[in-house]
């Protein structure tokens, strides 16, 4: 089956508004799961060459950057919606290159990739803030070989989620109050954006394991450590 069209990104989101606060929130308030992601995934001790890894709502490319500085044989995709968040990861590239990670446009719910074409995935903090988490789940399916691994990880403290939330929206508040004191006002359209969530939102145990298991997986599990909850999803053989 070919790869799905990707659907028009909207925006502008509160990431797109002020995409390096995020950035920082990402790599330096967020828990860094990187050796979670690599235990689960790879229990051997890494990938073998020739695997290709996709992180799901990358953002700046935390994870991204990280898989593809560890295992040089890996080839690692950073995808987002968001052109503004591509940009910051594309500048981390600039300064410190990396021949085997490249960042591509596009919504987690209508991957552009081929079926069966993916040999693991990342999802970090992504499924709580689309409409439909279990679309990214069936995608995520969809586009995994036979025995390809995705790894989920999700916040389930709402006041944690919320702390970015909160500073990206008193960013771009400021960034506009800026904007309208040098006469270049919007005409009072609210600082987050048409698309953006007013509330952090996170799943709770029932609703998380009823996503992340929403596709015949041969093998799911999902575990909570701490204010986060993980879940390793593998694609059934001959599926």
């Amino acid at each position: 089956m070919a790869g799905r069209t990707v659907r028009a990104v909207h925006g502008p989101s509160l990431t797109d508004q002020v995409p390096a606060v995020y950035a920082f929130c990402r790599e330096h308030l967020f828990r860094d799961d990187t050796e979670r992601i690599i235990a689960a995934l790879w229990p051997e001790g890494g990938p073998p060459a020739g695997t290709k890894l996709v992180e799901l709502g990358c953002g700046p490319g935390f994870y991204a950057r990280r898989l593809a500085a560890r295992f040089r044989d890996l080839t690692v995709i950073g995808l987002d919606r968001s052109m503004a968040q591509l940009a910051q990861a594309e500048a981390r590239l600039v300064t410190a290159p990396l021949p085997n990670c490249r960042y591509d446009l596009g919504d987690a719910t209508a991957l552009p990739y081929l079926d069966d074409s993916i040999d693991a995935v990342v999802a970090a903090r992504l499924l709580a803030n689309v409409e439909r988490p279990e679309r990214v789940i069936a995608e995520v399916h969809r586009v995994l070989r036979p025995g390809g691994r995705c790894f989920v990880a999700e916040p389930r403290s709402r006041l944690r989620a919320a702390v970015p939330i909160a500073l990206m929206r008193i960013a771009a508040q400021l960034a506009g109050s800026a904007s309208r004191g040098a006469g270049r006002g919007s005409g009072g359209r609210g600082a987050e954006g048409r698309h953006e969530r007013h509330r952090a939102a996170v799943l709770d145990g029932p609703a998380y394991a009823a996503v992340v298991g929403s596709q015949p997986w041969r093998r799911a599990s999902h575990w909570v450590d701490g204010p986060y909850q993980y879940a390793l999803l593998e694609k059934a053989e001959g599926r």
